[in-house]
């Protein structure tokens, strides 16, 4: 898309992509310093990475290279989280912005199953299946917003798990339901998918389930960051 020769094109579309990435990722660095509030910047950072990721995706070519080299932008962040999360390089910023508590532990569990997940829905389904388009989009629009709706608005608890709200429940199937068709018409617009009535609904079902799996307690327990991708990705994977 950015240059005659397809290979070059697509270095060249890395470079673009990881400057974009980091750029937001800096950007959520700064707020962090200024004072946002923690949990809130740790789910804008949680809700727009992966998202303006995928919007980067028509920079490549079809073929499997430009797969493998869009998901260098991820890939890199996995090897951070690692390296961070083990203690072997101090980012305080980075610790502030991902993190629930300051500490680096952290990182080690919801960050890094969240950049293995969009790493593997790169190059695993590419811009051809909607489970990849599922499966980030429940991830990052509808758990984002899940935290930041059901702290505002999350009166009513679940009869089933006090920790969770029906706002946050909605606000979740809402958010990547509605993301994950804007996606749909986003790659359709370059032929890469066939948008349709029937892969909508399947989007409403996999978001209704992501939604009900990320209510129940063990999510808590393990992390919603894994159990929504999981879910997104076996239900995408029996109805897609």
């Amino acid at each position: 898309m950015l240059y005659e020769n397809s290979l070059v094109s697509d270095l060249f579309a890395a470079v673009v992509c990881c400057g974009v990435i980091f750029a937001f990722l800096l950007l959520w660095q700064v707020t962090a310093k200024c004072g946002v509030d923690q949990k809130l910047n740790r789910k804008l950072v949680h809700i727009s990475v992966g998202l303006v990721f995928m919007l980067c995706w028509p920079l490549f070519s079809a073929g499997y290279r430009g797969a493998i080299l869009a998901a260098i932008t991820p890939g890199v962040n996995i090897i951070r989280m690692l390296l961070i999360g083990s203690g072997i390089w101090k980012d305080e910023a980075t610790v502030k912005s991902m993190s629930r508590y300051g500490n680096y532990r952290e990182l080690l569990k919801g960050p890094l199953y969240y950049a293995i997940t969009v790493t593997l829905a790169c190059v695993v389904y590419w811009r051809t299946s909607p489970i990849g388009i599922a499966a980030l989009c429940n991830l990052c629009a509808g758990d984002g917003l899940a935290d930041v709706v059901g702290r505002r608005l999350g009166r009513k608890k679940l009869p089933y798990n006090r920790n969770k709200s029906v706002a946050g429940s909605v606000a979740m199937a809402t958010a990547g339901f509605l993301s994950s068709v804007g996606y749909m018409y986003y790659f359709s617009y370059f032929g890469y998918i066939q948008e349709g009535w029937g892969m909508i609904l399947h989007f409403l079902v996999v978001s209704l389930a992501s939604a009900l799996v990320e209510s129940l307690p063990i999510s808590t327990e393990l992390d919603d960051n894994l159990t929504v991708s999981l879910t997104s990705i076996f239900i995408g994977s029996l109805i897609f």
